[in-house]
């Protein structure tokens, strides 16, 4: 039976349990119930959404461990549900812009439910006829990164030659398949036979290779790329 708007529901929510040393493990997080009251605190903007798909990126990794100076996004806090991008439905809003029903894309928790105090850092989601699950992957922040690297920062022009480290990634794999749009040379870069594979099998990669087989990086480099020569050490430190 659906939950009806303003009552109190059980809740599950992962939280962080432990900081993380080394490769996060199932150990450091806990999956909880709580209660979610499904209404808005009166007068208020905020809206409560039923979360159908979050994401699990990289970058999460980083918030797991306590930091002693301040970090570019602030660390995750012992006891307290994760949280990332996520697709969801609005149950219950005061703010303007979203009504009961919407589909909407944004920070949101590792929970069923969650109430968000500001809403405006939300997407309304205007194409639902497509799959859900991909605002969290090519029509969400690593689709967003990707574009914004390859378009915005590296500017790279048909004809030119584009190496991608970590190119089964999330980020990796949509920045190789860019690359291949414009008219690029595209060689990768991942941890296993079976990725690099994927990589020119299904993403149409034009080379790829195990850099845990490797042992010198910039031998690998120049089997493939012409340009190695402008490949930098300042370039080197960023991969």
């Amino acid at each position: 039976m659906a939950a009806a708007a303003g009552e109190e529901v059980p809740n599950k929510r992962v939280v962080l349990k432990r900081y993380v040393t080394g490769f996060p493990s199932e150990d450091d997080m806990e999956v909880v119930t709580a209660t979610a009251r499904l209404a808005v605190p009166p007068g208020s903007t905020a809206m409560v959404v039923k979360n159908l798909y979050v994401s699990c990126d990289p970058y999460m990794r980083g918030r797991m461990t306590k930091h002693e100076r301040p970090s570019y996004v602030p660390d995750f806090v012992l006891g307290e549900v994760l949280v990332n991008f996520g697709v969801s439905r609005v149950i219950a809003s005061g703010h303007p812009d979203f009504k009961v029903g919407d589909l909407v894309w944004g920070m949101t928790g590792w929970e069923e439910y969650t109430l968000v105090p500001k809403p405006e850092s939300f997407f309304k989601i205007n194409h639902p006829e497509l799959p859900l699950s991909y605002y969290t992957g090519v029509l969400g922040m690593p689709g967003l990164t990707a574009w914004a690297g390859f378009f915005d920062v590296g500017k790279p022009k048909k004809g030119d030659y584009v190496f991608v480290s970590a190119a089964s990634g999330a980020v990796g794999q949509l920045v190789g398949q860019l690359a291949k749009l414009t008219g690029c040379y595209v060689v990768g870069s991942a941890g296993s036979d079976e990725k690099v594979n994927l990589l020119k099998t299904k993403f149409g990669f034009d080379e790829a290779f195990n850099y845990k087989k490797e042992q010198d990086l910039d031998a690998a480099l120049k089997r493939f790329l012409s340009f190695y020569p402008l490949y930098t050490s300042a370039s080197r430190a960023l991969i």
